[in-house]
C-alpha cells in the first residue's frame, strides 16, 4: 500500500476536485487521475465519481475514506514511535491551537523549544478549540493549547495563563481617552465582532442586555482584519489584550480596560492521560508547564494566575541539563535532557 496515493485520495475527497487536490499535494491534475485510477485498481471498486469537474465519494470510497485516516495515523505515530528510541527528542511534534493563540502568544515558546529540540519537526493543526479536543481525543495530535474550559475524561488539563480581555479603539475614538469604560457606554457606538470564536460568544452574551440598541458594524473572520479595521477609525471591539501589544505600543490602537467587569480568557495545556507520548510532547509539555509555573512564582504575592508578560519571558530555571518525568514535572541531574516513559498518573 502506497501512502502517498491514500493521502491524494483523501485531498481528492476533502477539495471535491483533481485540480485543486493537485495543488494541495503539488502533483498535476492527470498524475492525481492517474493515483485514484491506480487506488481503484488496487481495490477492484470505483471509489469516486466524477461529474464534470466535480468529483464524489462512492459508497466504497466512503468505507476506503475511514481506513485511509486511520492507516495514516497509524503511519504518522509508527514514524514518531521509532524517532522516539532515540534519548534526545526528535521526529515530530503534532500541537493543536487556534491561530490567534499560534500568531501572538506562541511564538517565544516554540523558539525556546526549537533551540533545546532542533532535530524535532513542529506541525500545528490550526482551528477551534473544540475540534483541537477532537483531535488529540482520537490521538491525531499530541498535545493543544486551547481556550478553558474543557470537559473531557479522557484528558489532562494544565492552566498555563489567562489573558485579560479589553476595549479596543482607534486612538482618535471618542472613547480613547476614559480611564475606563462600561459596556453601557460601549454600546452607544458602532462595534466590531468576530464571526466567530470564543470572544464571540463572550460578546453576544455581555452586550445581550442592549441588543435593541447595538450597532454591529462589520462581523470579520480574524483577529488580524479586525485590529486594522479598528486602527482605521470602524468601530470598537473587545479583544484579548496579549493580540493587540505590538499595536497599542506602536499608538495604533488604544486598549482600554472594561469597568465593572474582569473578562479573562484562559488557555490550558491538554493531552491524553492514556496515551504514552512521544519525547518530542513530553518535552514541550515540561516547557510550558515550566514556563507556566515560573510565571505563576511571579504572581504568588497575588495570587494571579500566570500573566502573558511573564510567561513569553519563560522566567525560571532552563530546561537544559533537566531529566523529564512521564508527566512532564522535572528532576534535576548533570545528565543530557531525557524524556521519561512512565505513565501520567
Amino acid at each position: 500500500m502506497d501512502f502517498d496515493v491514500l493521502t491524494t485520495f483523501l485531498e481528492v475527497a476533502k477539495q471535491g476536485n483533481f485540480s485543486r487536490a493537485g495543488q494541495k499535494v503539488f502533483r498535476s491534475q492527470s498524475a492525481v487521475s492517474a493515483q485514484i485510477h491506480q487506488l481503484e485498481e488496487e481495490y477492484g471498486e470505483k471509489l469516486l465519481d466524477r461529474a464534470g469537474k466535480s468529483v464524489h465519494l462512492t459508497p466504497a470510497g466512503q468505507v476506503l475514506l475511514d481506513y485511509a485516516r486511520q492507516m495514516l495515523s497509524l503511519r504518522d505515530e509508527s514514524l514518531r514511535a521509532v524517532a522516539d528510541q532515540n534519548v534526545t527528542p526528535r521526529g515530530m511534534l503534532a500541537i493543536g491551537v487556534n491561530e490567534a493563540t499560534c500568531l501572538y502568544v506562541l511564538p517565544d515558546v516554540f523558539a525556546e523549544y526549537s533551540r533545546l529540540y532542533p532535530a524535532v519537526q513542529i506541525n500545528i493543526y490550526r482551528n477551534f478549540s473544540r475540534k483541537i479536543v477532537e483531535r488529540i481525543e482520537s490521538g491525531v495530535l499530541d498535545a493543544g493549547v486551547v481556550t478553558l474550559p474543557v470537559r473531557s475524561p479522557s484528558l489532562k488539563i494544565h492552566s498555563i495563563f489567562r489573558d485579560r480581555l479589553m476595549v479596543m479603539v482607534s486612538p482618535r475614538h471618542p472613547l480613547a481617552k476614559h480611564a475606563d469604560v462600561s459596556v453601557e457606554e460601549i454600546a452607544q457606538h458602532s462595534l466590531i465582532f468576530p464571526k466567530t470564536g470564543y470572544t464571540r460568544q463572550l460578546l453576544d452574551k455581555l452586550f445581550r442586555p442592549h441588543r435593541a440598541q447595538l450597532r454591529v458594524a462589520m462581523e470579520l473572520p480574524s483577529v488580524g482584519m479586525i485590529k486594522n479595521f479598528v486602527a482605521a477609525g470602524l468601530g470598537a471591539t473587545l479583544i484579548s489584550a496579549s493580540f493587540a501589544q505590538a499595536e497599542a505600543r506602536a499608538g495604533q490602537v488604544t486598549l482600554i480596560p472594561l469597568k465593572g467587569a474582569a473578562l479573562w480568557r484562559e488557555l490550558g495545556l491538554i493531552y491524553r492521560k492514556d496515551r504514552s507520548l512521544p519525547r518530542a510532547a513530553m518535552a514541550f509539555i515540561a516547557l510550558v508547564r515550566q514556563r507556566a509555573a515560573a510565571a505563576r512564582a511571579e504572581d504568588k504575592p497575588t495570587g494571579k494566575r500566570p500573566a502573558l508578560k511573564e510567561f513569553l519571558m519563560g522566567k525560571g530555571p532552563s530546561l537544559e541539563g533537566v531529566d523529564l518525568t512521564r508527566d512532564g514535572s522535572r528532576r534535576r541531574d548533570n545528565r543530557t535532557p531525557r524524556i521519561g516513559t512512565d505513565e501520567d498518573g
